[in-house]
């Protein structure tokens, strides 16, 4: 299967020091990834060389023709500035920005029946005139991820998206990404990858190098090799194989 994303030997970093470091990783449709590793591990790095906010020192990121530039991004809700004065119709419009319309002050009316339908289809419609100071945070979540859905993403990247969420919203998020996976490859960084153990294909565990497993292929050794000390994985329904090695630097996923 041809790959939306293919990236071959990425590296870069920041004074001279190396962040990610001949990162190999390819993303193919439907595929849900986890990106897991310690802080200052390099997952937000390659999401910004992903994303193009950055160019790599060495290596390539190619996409598939029609790929590129259909990436959705949604950031940690956490850290996110809710007292903007905005409405979240108006947020979801910032989705439909691009190269060609970044200027405009005014929408077009088809910019504006697909924001309301994609507000639709989360569950949020009643809500598109409020602002979004007055969301809960797992309504914020759905907001941010409509804002990314509203540009037709064939890649979804979220970043720590069940950060700060009760189980409720939780649980309602994770059933709205198994919606998605029909259409689009998931791409998810988290630090607990305990709710997606029974949703994830393959999970990257990215400590400057980055070691690529297959669903079912996590374990403690791979985990203390990517965050430098011991690391128990408590059950929770992750299946448990040992694996005999990681794959050499260079080796394709």
């Amino acid at each position: 299967m041809e790959p939306l994303i293919a990236i071959e030997h990425l590296t870069y970093g920041y004074e001279q020091r190396a962040v990610v470091e001949d990162v190999s990783l390819r993303i193919v449709p439907e595929d849900f990834i986890l990106l897991i590793g310690p802080n200052g591990g390099g997952k937000t790095t390659l999401l910004k060389l992903i994303l193009g906010i950055i160019s790599p020192w060495s290596g390539t990121i190619r996409f598939r023709g029609d790929a590129e530039g259909r990436l959705g991004y949604v950031p940690q809700f956490a850290n996110f500035n809710r007292t903007f004065p905005i409405s979240v119709l108006d947020m979801v419009l910032t989705g439909c920005l691009n190269r060609e319309n970044y200027y405009l002050s005014r929408r077009r009316n088809a910019d504006r029946e697909k924001a309301a339908a994609t507000l639709a289809k989360l569950g949020l419609i009643e809500r598109q005139g409020s602002n979004i100071s007055d969301l809960s945070g797992g309504q914020l979540q759905r907001v941010l991820i409509a804002r990314a859905l509203v540009s037709d993403p064939l890649i979804l990247f979220l970043d720590e998206p069940t950060t700060s969420m009760d189980a409720s919203s939780q649980s309602g998020l994770l059933e709205l990404i198994d919606s998605l996976r029909a259409h689009m490859a998931i791409v998810v960084v988290t630090h607990d990858p305990t709710p997606y153990a029974h949703r994830y294909d393959h999970i990257a565990c990215l400590n400057r190098e980055l070691h690529y497993h297959r669903r079912g292929e996590l374990d403690s050794p791979t985990l203390e090799k990517v965050y430098g000390c011991p690391v128990e994985i408590l059950g929770h329904g992750i299946p448990h194989t040992l694996l005999p090695r990681h794959a050499r630097r260079g080796d394709r996923p």
